[in-house]
């Protein structure tokens, strides 16, 4: 995966641009075999309750750009999943953080210092 400087994302001098088709731009590329992969990498099988978080965040992305910090991108994802069971059932999905985990599998960058392991984690 390569590294997007999420300063430059902050400052404005990159946007969460799309082409026609909707595909990210200025991200490394990803689709859902490469989510597939990433979520091997951390031990997660990919079912539709996944599916629905990542398809979340990647929209989320699109329209919003990237988020301010993983605070906000958890209360954000808490109130898409309350019905749910917001943050415990997103936790049962990302043992290791529904943010971190999430936005990798996702092919997403990180909201600054949310990289560390345990963000968002009950360790």
């Amino acid at each position: 995966m390569t590294n997007v400087d999420i300063n430059k994302y902050i400052s404005g001098e990159i946007s969460a641009s799309h082409d026609p088709e909707g595909n990210l731009l200025d991200l490394p590329p990803w689709n859902e075999r490469e989510a597939q992969r990433l979520a091997a990498e951390v031990g997660i099988t990919l079912t539709d309750d996944h599916w629905d978080v990542v398809r979340f965040l990647r929209e989320r992305y699109l329209r919003v750009g990237p988020a301010k910090s993983g605070r906000v991108l958890a209360e954000e994802l808490d109130r898409a999943f309350h019905d749910r069971g917001g943050s415990r059932y997103l936790y049962q999905l990302f043992p290791n953080g529904p943010v971190s985990e999430g936005l990798h599998i996702a092919g997403l960058p990180s909201p600054a210092y949310t990289t560390d392991p345990s963000f968002g984690s009950a360790e």
